[in-house]
């Protein structure tokens, strides 16, 4: 048991900050019971923090002390192990974009998976189900932008709009543009009157 923790200690330490792991992940090591086993003791020794059913995530040293990963690094990392789509909320995404100066209090994250929370340390992150439009061009400008006015919702999407037009590169807006067919049918229109041509 004790060559097993050891292994996974191995494994979890050449992962990228914030990378999960699950059990699944593991199996290579040993069976699902001893991984289980295993991961359950390294929590509990603080070696890695648990960030969900059968997650767990590495903290990171710091001349301070451990601190938990960044929430960023998790999500990227957890889009990739469960092969999720995972994206900023409209709030956050409208705050990045200065659209909005309200700063959002939660870390809330839209995904086409499950809604979930993960706990990393004293840290709620919030997975919450989105529709596919609201995931179009996740990592993208453009899909931040969509992100936002959706956030926004119709009757401010228009004045934004114009305002993202002078922001964002000219490929980002066509980028949008070239989107309408899968947004719903407000946002669409929308895109369209601030003359934006696809």
């Amino acid at each position: 048991m004790q060559a097993l923790t050891a292994n996974i200690m191995k494994h979890v330490m050449g992962l990228p900050e914030g990378e999960p792991v699950s059990a699944k992940a593991l199996l290579h090591l040993g069976s699902r019971a001893a991984v289980d086993q295993s991961l359950s003791r390294l929590a509990r020794r603080k070696q890695l923090m648990r960030a969900g059913r059968g997650l767990y995530v590495r903290p990171v040293q710091t001349r301070f002390g451990m601190r938990p990963p960044s929430i960023s690094n998790l999500v990227q990392g957890l889009a990739s192990l469960k092969g999720e789509i995972i994206a900023s909320h409209g709030a956050a995404a409208a705050n990045a974009l200065g659209l909005t100066t309200q700063v959002p209090v939660r870390s809330v994250f839209l995904t086409s998976g499950r809604s979930r929370l993960l706990k990393v340390g004293e840290q709620v992150v919030e997975l919450r189900h989105a529709p596919a439009w609201q995931l179009v061009m996740a990592e993208r400008p453009a899909g931040e932008a969509i992100r936002a006015l959706a956030w926004l919702g119709e009757e401010y999407a228009g004045e934004a709009l114009l305002s993202l037009r002078d922001r964002l590169p000219s490929q980002e807006i066509e980028n949008m543009a070239n989107a309408r067919f899968r947004l719903p049918t407000w946002l669409a229109e929308q895109i369209s009157k601030v003359g934006v041509n696809g």
